[in-house]
């Protein structure tokens, strides 16, 4: 994602307007950016992140921790004024949101899902 000539963010997930067909995405066109977070990611790297896609103006972000004993998912949207994000929900039950459109995330599925996955690895 284009954020400056020197700025390209790599958010895991970005959901951009239809007409975009442009690579990097321009920030302009992201209704919004995710991230996953990784084993050993430090909170300064999703700090750094999630400043540069606010003063960018992407009204909304979505943070996945498929890191703690169930996966969680926080929704953040744009305080426009104070160009940060403000959490809006964090759940680790069904999620459903209305931003940028009608959505929901499954996130027990997903928690018994990498349980599975996870067990297979130590057979």
């Amino acid at each position: 994602m284009r954020v400056g000539r020197r700025n390209e963010p790599r958010p895991d997930v970005v959901i951009r307007r239809k007409h975009a067909g442009r690579s990097p995405v321009p920030v302009e066109d992201a209704l919004l950016a995710g991230e996953v977070v990784p084993a050993g990611w430090h909170f300064s790297d999703r700090y750094d992140k999630t400043k540069v896609y606010a003063r960018s103006g992407i009204r909304s972000y979505w943070l996945v921790n498929p890191q703690r004993e169930r996966v969680t998912l926080t929704e953040y949207t744009l305080d426009g004024a104070a160009r940060e994000y403000q959490e809006l929900a964090h759940t680790e039950g069904v999620f459903v949101t209305e931003r940028p459109w009608k959505v929901s995330v499954d996130l027990p599925a997903l928690t018994a899902r990498r349980n599975d996955l996870l067990a297979g690895e130590e057979d």
